[in-house]
């Protein structure tokens, strides 16, 4: 075969392909393995929605507000950029 791309059976791919390495894990280590998934920023949004931490009075009144052109001042825009400037730096 073309040696320039190493196509042919000596490709290290199929080498590690063909032979998998295995791996002994005991069923005491076995049973302490688990899948763990984390979302720093989505978790947090998640959890306060699971917890109706949500007021949804307040929400349905700023929607309305908005929808209507009312919501929007410097000083509200100046407070929700500190508030979310704070809330990046904290990490």
């Amino acid at each position: 075969m073309n040696s320039v791309n190493r196509m042919g059976a000596a490709s290290p791919i199929q080498k590690i392909v063909s032979n998998p390495v295995r791996r002994q894990v005991s069923q005491a280590t076995a049973s302490n393995l688990t899948d763990k998934l984390e979302l720093s920023g989505l978790g947090h949004f998640l959890t306060a929605i699971k917890s109706n931490d949500v007021r949804t009075e307040k929400v349905a009144a700023i929607k309305a507000q908005i929808e209507s052109g009312k919501y929007e001042s410097d000083t509200k825009m100046d407070v929700a950029t500190d508030k979310l400037l704070d809330e990046l730096l904290r990490g």
